[in-house]
């Protein structure tokens, strides 16, 4: 059964395009935008009842929330990606959840205050701000990144994959990166990677 996956590139979908597109497993790829009640059809409402994109379909199995389908499909296709021991599924899973609750809202503030929005809606006291309240936890992952070159160990995996798409949004700010060298490099890495361009290259067109 292929796997389909709803969601345009330049949504949370990305993340798990992303997944994907490393792990090099056929998909079926349903560029579904959230705009315009485009998710709120009782077609879409049935995958997702909160009608937020992406969704996965593996055959009966449906995930929603982009993180808990970057964790399925590495528990489902193994690999590389996914922890090879419970050791790294803690470190995973516990990375997964804190980039969640510890950096996206401030990344996404900086993306938005700093690039997204009209020039004439932003509010750079906002952006000032979540910069401010960003620092600490990069802080915390930079000491991380200098006791292991990747999130959950010596190789690339889910982990990076979760992190790096959120934390992609605050090269927004430049210089808050750039304070951040391991973090910083790591972030380059992740983000050069051929899937992870891909996907760029899809968002774009």
């Amino acid at each position: 059964m292929t796997l389909r996956i709803h969601g345009i590139a330049s949504s949370r979908a990305a993340r798990a395009l992303w997944m994907l597109e490393e792990l090099g497993v056929p998909y079926e790829h349903v560029p579904q935008t959230y705009q315009g009640g485009a998710t709120r059809t009782p077609e879409f409402l049935r995958l997702n009842p909160n009608g937020h994109i992406p969704v996965l379909e593996d055959g009966a199995i449906v995930v929603w929330e982009s993180m808990a389908i970057n964790l399925y499909l590495a528990r489902r296709f193994g690999g590389s990606l996914a922890p090879a021991d419970l050791a790294e599924e803690a470190q995973v899973l516990r990375w997964s959840f804190w980039v969640m609750t510890e950096c996206e809202k401030d990344a996404l503030t900086i993306l938005f205050h700093r690039l997204i929005m009209p020039a004439e809606r932003r509010n750079p006291a906002l952006a000032d701000q979540a910069e401010r309240s960003l620092a600490g936890p990069l802080r915390v992952l930079d000491a991380h990144l200098a006791q292991q070159p990747w999130v959950a160990g010596s190789r690339f995996t889910v982990a990076d994959i979760n992190l790096a798409s959120v934390l992609a949004w605050a090269k927004a700010a430049p210089a808050l990166i750039a304070a951040h060298p391991r973090v910083a490099g790591w972030l380059a890495a992740c983000l050069d990677r051929p899937a992870q361009r891909k996907v760029q290259a899809m968002s774009r067109g």
